[in-house]
């Protein structure tokens, strides 16, 4: 019988030859800050424990390929860390803790940042995106990049969520035939499989809410405009935005407190350090208590298991003093809205790429879209499992000057903001939760996976944050439960999913399952005889 994996894989804790404590590689960030200050363990300790568990999980035994490259000096890194330690310097709650990037955000540390795709894989900038300044300057360690979605799931309408022609496709660690999703789903998958404390994804719809929903664990796309994009892959200026994945809401609020603020090179957070705050302190673990929640279920009935277990979480939600409201929209405007901004991000991710691929090193030869596409076309690697129709009509839109598609955006912008406006203004909501996903499906490279349908679109087109924190799990398969609030609401946001939280410790560990039929349950019903 399948043994699965989990807390006897401990992080063996090793210095100088010498073993020290072991530590649950599923401890949060704050909990290995608290080790490291109690003189418990170091950053280095951390550090290599976590690069040896990649190597024996992500690149051996279960596979997850959620890892694609590592950072060579990480190691040195942690040590100068425990030096500043030692001397009495911290620089904050970040100081000594490991993370890992999404591999479209650039890092000055020898690792190639590639989207994903072959095309990319001299794309050595030495440059840090500010995010990353900002993480390393708070003390963090840079692992490694994660896999992902090959240009963050904007290649093919038919994509399978987590492959790469880099890194291959990303398995979900609760069930190893099971989607991770995407397009940040290497870091999803590394996070909720304990190879880091915590990772940064990317959004610009559903690309860290899906990953961390399915994988079990914390996600937040900020506001756009929160958080820097310069030095960062892109699809839409107008809705990209960084995100922390963790596996707790602290850490999450740790995380997003240093990556927020502003940047001369991002136009769009000109007011970032104005609206910024220290999420961490502001989080409240009274914060349901006589909150207006409006519930939104615009997939009821599609997942019956995530039907109760989203039931579940609005019981837990009244018994911590919130007033629920039930809210709707119309599946109409809905529909308008996903198709004007499929439209938008096309005209958006030409004029976006061609910027971008105008900066890179001159071993990049695909500088343009028309180029990309030429490239995958001459590469076998790159087209094994679908096409690039995303890529092509995008390479057909007009410019982004372009009347029409100037109209479309702003259509498709007011839409989405009036739709959730009238939920929270009309029914003075503090804000709207709602299913985050169902069940992740099998990968089925034929016929595609099966959704369930998710509440991303109205928050990424809006440009509003939204949270996913873990409401339960349906036979070991988790599932999330979204928090969605108007712009710079990520304070609230997060002290309201943080109650939750710790109102229900709903998230499990998981079990590197091979399928879901191998849970002794399930496979006792398969074969009763």
């Amino acid at each position: 019988m399948f043994k699965p994996l989990g807390m006897a894989l401990a992080l063996g804790l090793t210095s100088g030859g010498t073993q020290a404590q072991t530590i649950s590689p599923y401890a949060s960030a704050g909990e290995q800050q608290a080790a490291m200050a109690d003189g418990k363990v170091t950053s280095e300790q951390l550090a290599r424990a976590y690069l040896e568990r990649i190597e024996r999980i992500d690149r051996a035994g279960p596979k997850l390929n959620a890892v694609l490259a590592i950072n060579s000096h990480a190691l040195a890194d942690a040590r100068k860390l425990d030096a500043e330690r030692r001397a009495g310097k911290l620089r904050g709650p970040l100081h000594g803790v490991t993370i890992l990037l999404k591999d479209n955000i650039e890092s000055a540390d020898g690792t190639a940042t590639t989207a994903g795709s072959l095309a990319l894989a001299a794309n050595v900038t030495g440059r840090d995106a500010p995010i990353v300044k900002r993480l390393t300057d708070a003390g963090a360690v840079v692992l490694g990049k994660a896999n992902l979605s090959q240009w963050a799931n904007f290649r093919s309408t038919r994509s399978i969520g987590g492959w790469s022609s880099v890194g291959g496709l990303v398995r979900n660690p609760y069930s190893l035939d099971r989607t991770a999703c995407g397009s940040s789903a290497g870091s999803g998958a590394a996070v909720a499989a304990g190879l880091a404390a915590f990772a940064i994804g990317t959004e610009t719809d559903g690309s860290v809410i899906c990953p961390a929903a399915m994988n079990g664990i914390v996600g937040l796309k900020p506001t756009v405009g929160l958080v820097s994009r310069t030095h960062i892959i892109p699809i839409s200026p107008e809705q990209d935005t960084a995100g922390p994945m963790t596996r707790t809401v602290a850490d999450a609020a740790a995380l997003l407190s240093v990556i927020a603020g502003s940047d001369p090179a991002d136009a769009a957070t000109k007011d970032a350090d104005a609206r910024k705050t220290d999420y961490l302190k502001a989080l409240d673990r009274t914060a349901l208590k006589g909150a207006r929640i409006g519930v939104w279920s615009p997939n009821k009935g599609r997942s019956p298991g995530a039907d109760t277990v989203f039931d579940a979480a609005m019981k837990a939600l009244e018994a911590q003093g919130a007033v629920l409201v039930e809210v709707k929209t119309d599946g109409g405007v809905l529909a308008q809205i996903s198709t004007l901004e499929g439209d938008c991000l096309r005209t958006e991710f030409k004029a976006a790429l061609d910027a971008y691929l105008a900066t890179t090193p001159p071993a990049v030869t695909a500088r343009t879209l028309e180029t990309l596409i030429a490239f995958n076309k001459a590469e076998p690697r790159e087209m094994p499992l679908f096409a690039q129709e995303i890529l092509e009509q995008s390479a057909a839109k007009p410019p982004i000057t372009d009347a029409a598609y100037l109209q479309k955006r702003a259509q498709a912008r007011s839409l989405s903001r009036a739709a959730l406006d009238k939920m929270l203004v009309e029914n003075k909501l503090d804000a709207i939760v709602s299913p985050s996903n169902g069940p992740p499906s099998v990968v089925d490279p034929v016929n595609g996976g099966v959704s369930f349908g998710s509440p991303t679109t109205l928050p990424a087109v809006s440009g509003y944050p939204h949270l996913t924190v873990p409401a339960g799990n349906v036979s070991g398969l988790p599932l999330g439960l979204s928090f969605i609030g108007p712009a710079w609401s990520e304070a609230k946001l997060l002290s309201l999913g943080f109650a939750f939280e710790q109102a229900t410790k709903a998230r499990r560990e998981p079990e590197f399952m091979p399928s879901v039929g191998a849970r002794p349950e399930i496979g006792r019903a398969y074969d009763p005889r």
